[in-house]
């Protein structure tokens, strides 16, 4: 079974998306590291982010691999080409670069193509940004989870203030998560949109586990 969690940055997917898969006993894939780690290591190569060429070879050869421990089904850490980039993604720099990078179609579709592989080996929460409409379109269960962009700001300052990495200006976050709604919205490759199908949370007004247990409700009714 796959639960495709998509909606636009900061919206809580990432959080939700491994607490859904260690309540109901899924594997979690973070589509969005993938594409992190490939504009990360775009950028420690120099390659320009309008190279498209180099940016799809970069997508396609650098193998992308998650580190997980026993026991949980979430992956504790990331690598590309061997480089541990668990952190190294997260920072504003890679905040910023990876909507550009993420927007090459080659790039997309070497990735869509490794994200395909390994959801169909077994029950998974994945989610992204257009998981329910181009990755998993016949996933039994989509949602597209999203918030106001004032209540997204918040939380990724929170968030990059625990774990002392990203940018923790509120109004430099804020325009940042409206950059980025406009260029994933506007993409021609896999636009950010919902599919037709999709179960639409509002997570404004909700805390982290209402939206985590209204979505597992839902994965159990689907099952």
């Amino acid at each position: 079974m796959i639960i495709a969690i998509d909606g636009p940055s900061g919206a809580g997917k990432s959080t939700v998306s491994k607490d859904v898969a260690c309540e109901i006993g899924f594997s979690c894939l973070d589509t969005g590291a993938m594409y992190r780690s490939v504009a990360w290591r775009a950028l420690h190569d120099g390659v320009a982010f309008d190279d498209a060429e180099a940016l799809g070879k970069i997508a396609r050869t650098c193998e992308i691999e998650f580190v997980h421990e026993p026991g949980n089904p979430s992956p504790v850490g990331v690598k590309i080409a061997g480089d541990d980039v668990t952190s190294a993604i997260r920072t504003a720099e890679i905040d910023r670069a990876v909507s550009p990078v993420s927007a090459v179609p080659a790039v997309r579709e070497a990735l869509v193509a490794q994200q395909q592989r390994i959801g169909r080996a077994g029950d998974y929460v994945v989610e992204g940004r257009d998981i329910g409409t181009v990755v998993f379109p016949d996933a039994e269960l989509k949602v597209f989870l999203t918030a106001s962009d004032e209540a997204r700001a918040r939380r990724r300052v929170l968030q990059n203030e625990q774990r002392g990495v990203g940018s923790t200006d509120y109004d430099q976050v804020l325009a940042d998560i409206i950059r980025r709604d406009e260029i994933d919205s506007s993409r021609a490759a896999s636009p950010l949109v919902p599919a037709p199908d999709a179960v639409h949370i509002d997570s404004s007004d909700l805390t982290q586990q209402e939206v985590v247990t209204r979505i597992c409700a839902l994965a159990r009714e689907k099952a």
